[in-house]
């Protein structure tokens, strides 16, 4: 058994970015279209050199061959029994400014399918490869979304019932210690839920030690916020946010899509029973996490990225 885990690097290529108004691109398409942009650059840096192709530097894939692919090996990297697609090169990383110049968010997506016993440790694993991205020890809020939860109906009172009876209380309940911890440990100084209506909300209140500050809900379909979410967020001093993320950001015939061996995809993975020179095996995505560093006293975004993880059962 192995452990895929994908990161698309700073997405944000040309300069920092004004922080924009929600509204913009799903996070489901930006993280396909900026993991495929980063494999296919690894791929590229990675190319075999000028011997190894039609000898004037030029490979096949520049020769009109658009079967050609580097190797796999060339561009990825194993360390203990975890992919890394593409490598890589931590030298590279870090933030320009001070770390106190900085307001850094990081939302962490459990998919669905993945083991909920295994939470812990997708969260310690995504936050620790967040921190060594960022070159820091810290974090401003993380944000956990749990599957199965939405904000969806003809009108906010209808979508806030909805919800009060979508995910699972109990899951998210034993999820919650492990984000606890990083909150003593000083590692997440504000944490937050996503999701969570009126009803949903008031439950998981109830029943944790460190309580969210933040709720962070996406009602494109409901057009305003529940009046009961309002009211109790008030009363319990939590801050409401807005999104435009999917719930499940990564479903696993996307990442088959993106790793495999069709026109789009990055040749990770083999096909049949004669494939070679590639991983195989039933992937599981297990979570995502989004992280954006934004530069406090311009306004801007400096750093934006995602990692993934899946798991490779053979």
């Amino acid at each position: 058994m192995a452990r895929l885990i994908l990161s698309t690097s700073n997405i944000v290529t040309s300069g920092p970015s004004i922080v924009r108004k929600p509204g913009g691109d799903r996070s489901n398409l930006e993280l396909t279209n900026s993991l495929r942009a980063n494999f296919q650059a690894a791929q590229q840096d990675y190319s075999p050199p000028p011997s190894a192709t039609n000898g004037n530097g030029a490979s096949p894939e520049n020769g009109h061959d658009a079967s050609y692919r580097p190797p796999f090996s060339a561009w990825t990297d194993v360390v203990d029994c975890d992919f890394y697609i593409p490598r890589i090169d931590w030298s590279l990383s870090g933030l320009t400014e001070e770390r106190s110049q900085y307001d850094i968010t990081v939302k962490l997506f459990y998919l669905p399918g993945a083991d909920v016993g295994g939470r812990a440790r997708y969260t310690k694993d995504a936050v620790s490869l967040v921190l060594k991205e960022l070159g820091v020890q810290s974090i401003d809020l993380l944000i956990l979304s749990f599957p199965g939860m939405s904000f969806e109906g003809d009108c906010e009172f209808e979508a806030d019932r909805k919800n009060s009876q979508q995910g699972n209380d109990e899951e998210e309940i034993q999820s919650w210690p492990v984000v606890e911890e990083l909150y003593r440990q000083g590692v997440a100084k504000k944490l937050g839920i996503s999701e969570f209506g009126s009803e949903k909300l008031a439950r998981f209140l109830a029943r944790v030690n460190v309580r969210p500050e933040v709720d962070q809900i996406n009602v494109k379909d409901c057009c305003n916020v529940p009046p009961p979410l309002i009211k109790l967020a008030k009363a319990e001093n939590i801050e409401l946010l807005t999104h435009f993320d999917c719930t499940d950001i990564l479903p696993s015939g996307t990442l088959r899509e993106l790793l495999g061996q069709g026109p789009q995809g990055a040749g990770v993975l083999v096909e049949g029973q004669d494939g070679v020179g590639g991983l195989r095996g039933d992937l599981i995505p297990q979570w995502v996490v989004k992280y954006t560093a934004v530069v406090r006293n311009r306004g801007v975004i400096e750093n934006k990225g995602y990692f993934a993880a899946a798991e490779l059962r053979g």
